[in-house]
């Protein structure tokens, strides 16, 4: 499949939502794909800004091959302007290293070489690599590796179609539930966010949800309960939510660290609408995976370490119902 089409004297990339219509010489939003002529490139095919071997629960993924290593890879770029990034200096630069080459070949067999079930696509947008993403998880499925998204979200529609099948898991940031917030300071749409995350469902691709509480910004009572209400009303209770702590970062510098309070806030509010899996991430919370029918411990963790993993064939060992997910 192509990911542009022509539009006059434009070719428009399919990419990402904003379907950026580019003239020969001009790059997208993205800053990584270009329109040199006859197609639109995605320069940074190939070259990667990060390659490290992560335990799947860093995605951060809970439900999906627990405990397994996943190897993980990013290159620079995105679609995004987050103030809060914590991967800025590869996310909000489009500055290719060219001695960083790997082929699609190589991943597939250091993935492989270092006993990983998966390749997670993280650390910047994937959505704007997915050309060289999409090409490793084809030749990684013949070995039996999964593949995994870390995103925003704003995947094009005709990517999260073309995803069926090729990429496994997906952890989607819902970053906010303010439509002018995501317009003005993150980029990107309310909308298309939350239509992609009922696609995602749909297309039986696993998918867990981060959003990452951010104070002043969008940690007041009724916008965790927004996202809650949505979580509930369109993906259903058993998607796992992860809310995560902020801490100072790239230009957000004089926001404090979230409260632990305001975290069990939002745990306490996803808990009151019937959410089953409600995690809180970068803190000293315990993040213990229990049975949504008899309350029983099935998978205890401290921090991205899994402790103990009680699932016998993917199910609880006192009432035998099956844990939402994906397990070995």
């Amino acid at each position: 499949m192509k990911f542009y089409k022509q539009e006059k004297e434009r070719l428009v990339c399919l990419l990402c939502s904003y379907y950026c219509k580019l003239k020969v010489g001009q790059t997208g939003v993205c800053g990584v794909n270009k329109n040199i002529g006859e197609k639109i490139e995605c320069l940074v095919y190939g070259y990667l800004s990060a390659l490290n071997i992560d335990p799947i629960e860093k995605k951060p993924l809970y439900h999906f091959l627990p405990s397994s290593k996943s190897l993980s890879l990013g290159t620079v770029g995105c679609n995004f302007r987050c103030s809060f990034c914590q991967n800025w200096q590869i996310s909000q630069t489009s500055n290719i290293n060219k001695n960083n080459y790997f082929s699609v070949d190589e991943i597939v067999n250091i993935a492989r070489e270092k006993k990983c079930e998966s390749i997670s696509y993280t650390y910047n947008e994937p959505t704007i690599f997915y050309p060289f993403a999409k090409d490793i998880a084809l030749k990684a499925k013949e070995f039996g590796l999964k593949s995994v998204f870390v995103s925003n979200g704003f995947e094009s529609s005709e990517v999260i179609a073309d995803m069926k099948g090729v990429i496994d898991a997906m952890n989607i940031d819902l970053k906010s539930f303010d439509k002018n917030y995501y317009k003005k300071s993150l980029g990107g749409d309310l909308k298309v966010v939350c239509d992609n995350l009922i696609n995602i469902k749909k297309n039986d691709i696993h998918l867990e949800i981060t959003t990452l509480i951010v104070p002043t910004i969008n940690d007041s009572k009724q916008e965790l309960e927004n996202i809650v209400k949505f979580i509930k009303e369109n993906l259903g209770v058993d998607v796992p939510w992860h809310i995560s702590a902020f801490h100072p970062d790239y230009k957000e510098q004089n926001l404090e660290r979230t409260k632990d309070e305001t975290l069990q806030m939002a745990f306490d509010i996803a808990k009151s609408h019937g959410l089953n899996y409600v995690y809180k991430g970068n803190s000293t919370f315990e993040n213990d995976t229990v049975c949504k029918n008899c309350g029983e411990v099935l998978i205890r963790r401290e921090y991205f370490n899994v402790l103990e993993n009680r699932l016998v064939d993917g199910c609880c060992p006192k009432c035998k119902t099956k844990l939402d997910g994906v397990f070995k």
